[in-house]
């Protein structure tokens, strides 16, 4: 488990938005794996030695095993809250990267393995409340959060994708796009507590985070602002601080606003 931090409170995310947001995302990504050719299963992805098509299946395991975890003896307790949950990824990653080998090595038709996941998940959350635990990689978590992290994948490796593959376009869907900008920003806020420095990712998140004099009226004195997608590949490491500045991707201004030592936020 993470190191103890200071609690930020957990924002509440509407039920039936998240749900729809996990289908409709995955929806649009599994209307775009249907296009690719053999030559774009190929592709790097700069995602280690993943190829598209290691990518393609990662995205049905990190949904699919909803599905699975929906199906299995209930946890006694939470061990894992929403805001702990960025946290908790870093030590997965060798497992996670064999699973999606071995995955990918396993399915001849991706087709195949995009409709079983669809059906199963769509089962899975038409039989489940928000409250039913369920056993994730880092901990058991309330289901209803558990979905929420899901649109952060989804949306991370929906952007994935796109970068992998000119001229891919996948969609994002409105609702995951939100859940996962918003998660990420609460995660900054809880990684450096504080209120010196406000972090704007319209027309989505407003957060405070850093210590040192809180701003109280007027405009704040240290000021961050990017847009959804920048904010998502800064916290996750696909672009770096310096390199967003240089495009004129992020703004910063006041002597705080320099967040290259916090991000990015998961591993």
């Amino acid at each position: 488990m993470p190191p103890a931090r200071k609690r930020t409170r957990a924002r509440s995310y509407d039920s039936a938005r998240i749900r729809a947001a996990v289908l409709a995302q995955f929806g649009h990504v599994q209307d775009a794996v249907a296009t690719l050719t053999p030559e774009q299963l190929t592709l790097p992805t700069g995602l280690g030695d993943w190829t598209v098509r290691e990518l393609a299946a990662h995205i049905t395991l990190n949904v699919g095993a909803v599905a699975r975890k929906v199906a299995l003896p209930e946890p006694q307790a939470v061990e894992v809250a929403l805001l702990d949950w960025p946290f908790t990824t870093a030590g997965l990653a060798d497992a996670i990267n064999e699973d999606t080998h071995a995955l990918a090595e396993a399915t001849r038709d991706l087709g195949v393995l995009y409709e079983r996941t669809a059906s199963e998940l769509a089962a899975a959350l038409a039989a489940a409340s928000d409250d039913r635990l369920v056993q994730a990689r880092m901990g058991a978590m309330r289901l209803g959060d558990h979905l929420v992290t899901r649109t952060v994948e989804l949306v991370v490796h929906t952007d994935d994708l796109n970068t992998a593959v000119p001229g891919l376009a996948v969609p994002y869907d409105r609702q995951a796009l939100a859940a996962c900008v918003r998660l990420l920003a609460d995660a900054l806020a809880v990684k450096a507590p504080g209120g010196s420095v406000e972090v704007r990712i319209p027309p989505y998140a407003v957060v405070q985070c850093v210590e040192g004099p809180r701003h109280t009226r007027g405009t704040p004195p240290n000021v961050v602002e990017t847009d959804p997608l920048t904010w998502v590949r800064l916290a996750t490491g696909r672009t770096g601080w310096a390199e967003a500045l240089d495009a004129a991707q992020v703004s910063a201004s006041g002597e705080r606003a320099d967040l290259s030592g916090l991000l990015p936020l998961l591993g």
